[in-house]
């Protein structure tokens, strides 16, 4: 359900500000991103796995407050990553 460090670092190279970055909010908004995609995958086999469906709920609650930080201190990089990660459909 997790992710594995390889693949968080390979998240982390890919939305990084500046070479040290590890806690920008697009950061932050990307790994939880595929978190969440990794838990939806695990909930459609396991329907009845309520406790991880409520970390689930849990997680997008803290991207919701992380994409309106976002959205509320810099419109264009907002939207260039919701772009980047294919939310708001």
């Amino acid at each position: 359900m997790s992710i594995s460090q390889e693949r968080k670092n390979d998240i982390i190279s890919q939305y990084r500000i500046h070479e040290t970055d590890t806690g920008s909010p697009e950061v932050q908004i990307a790994v939880l991103t595929e978190e969440i995609n990794n838990l939806n995958q695990h909930l459609r086999t396991h329907k009845k796995d309520h406790h991880s469906r409520r970390g689930l709920m849990k997680m997008v609650g803290r991207r919701r407050n992380l994409l309106t930080y976002l959205r509320n201190k810099d419109v264009q990089r907002y939207r260039e990553l919701i772009d980047r990660l294919g939310l708001r459909r």
